[in-house]
């Protein structure tokens, strides 16, 4: 047999890697060699041209999964290390989690236990990774045996609760163009988005007991055409945290839109609650996962090293001591798991 994964090792070698989503090939080939080395039988799941899923396990019924992602948010940043944190992209979100799922997995497989890996691509745009590795599993390609899934984001090792959904919407006015020293010949696009995303925080949105409040963010924001114009058009891309059904979301910020602004919904996850363990600290996660598009792969639990408070950042880092200690962590979920299932 071969000399046990060391979480810290696999880390900095999926780290040295560009895994930026979209771009995820290189990242996925060389973990499926990795684990083929090592006794996985691997199958690739299609995602889109040139870009797969990674499902790995030696049995032929598993029934435990573990699973994160693979893909990275813009820049590539390459690992770092001092005395007491790994810095660099991926780190915590999610390459360091995918680290420790293998160590746990080894450790899992070797006590005799049915467990799978998987990988999935995609997660940090729109979760096209996910959603393909579970018609995966509805049609065959691979088992559809996993009755328990222990996903993995950052969450400062704590077991979350529940995750939050999210919806994304662009909001766009129209105005009419008009020279600039007599704006009463136009209609200013950005001065009626500008009014009306004020409003916003005057809005009262849906407040649950565990998940918290809904959020607002205004992420982006476009229009116009030149400085002496009157802008003729202008939008704003906002993301919404979600606590409850989208429905009730969008039928406020339809009201509030209504005959001022178009508005092109995008994707939407819907807010989750998740298994629990007894022994492990527990939160809530206030961003969005892969979970809600994986119903086939079973009761989902999330845990996961690092913070993600640090996730996305060029500082981007986890904790060396919480990494080593988080393949134990989720082969005692794992366990647990599969006794409740």
């Amino acid at each position: 047999m071969p000399t046990p994964s060391n979480p810290i090792e696999l880390t900095t070698q999926l780290m040295s890697i560009d895994s930026t989503s979209g771009r995820e090939g290189d990242v996925i080939t060389w973990l499926d060699g990795y684990l083929a080395n090592r006794g996985w039988r691997t199958t690739r799941i299609p995602v889109t041209e040139g870009r797969t899923d990674l499902f790995a396990t030696v049995v032929d019924s598993p029934r435990v999964t573990l699973s994160t992602h693979l893909d990275t948010v813009p820049p590539f940043i390459p690992p770092r290390r001092d005395a007491e944190n790994l810095y660099g992209r991926g780190a915590c979100d999610a390459k360091g989690l995918a680290a420790a799922q293998v160590c746990a997995a080894e450790t899992l497989r070797d006590e005799g236990l049915p467990v799978a890996l998987l990988f999935v691509v995609g997660e940090e745009v729109t979760h096209d990774g996910a959603h393909a590795a579970n018609e995966a599993a509805a049609a065959g390609l691979v088992p559809a045996t996993s009755r328990a899934l222990v996903n993995g984001e950052p969450t400062e090792s704590t077991l979350a609760l529940g995750t939050k959904g999210a919806v994304r919407v662009i909001v766009r006015t129209a105005g009419q163009a008009a020279h600039s020293a007599y704006p009463h010949l136009g209609k200013s696009a950005t001065r009626d988005l500008v009014h009306m995303l004020a409003e916003l925080e005057g809005i009262e949105f849906p407040r649950d007991a565990m998940f918290g409040d809904t959020t607002v963010n205004i992420g982006g924001l476009a229009g116009g055409v030149a400085d002496n114009v009157v802008a003729p058009w202008a939008e704003a891309r906002i993301m919404i945290r979600l606590v409850t059904p989208v429905s009730e979301v969008r039928e406020i910020i339809e009201r509030w839109a209504d005959g001022r602004a178009s508005l092109e919904w995008g994707p939407m996850v819907p807010p989750v609650k998740l298994g629990v363990v007894d022994g492990f600290r527990t939160s809530v996660a206030a961003f969005a996962t892969d979970i809600p598009a994986l119903t086939n792969w079973g009761t989902p639990y999330l845990f996961g090293p690092g913070s993600v408070h640090v996730a996305h950042r060029d500082d981007e880092s986890v904790s060396l001591d919480e990494l080593r200690a988080a393949p134990a962590a989720y082969a005692r979920i794992a366990r647990e798991a599969l006794r409740l299932s």
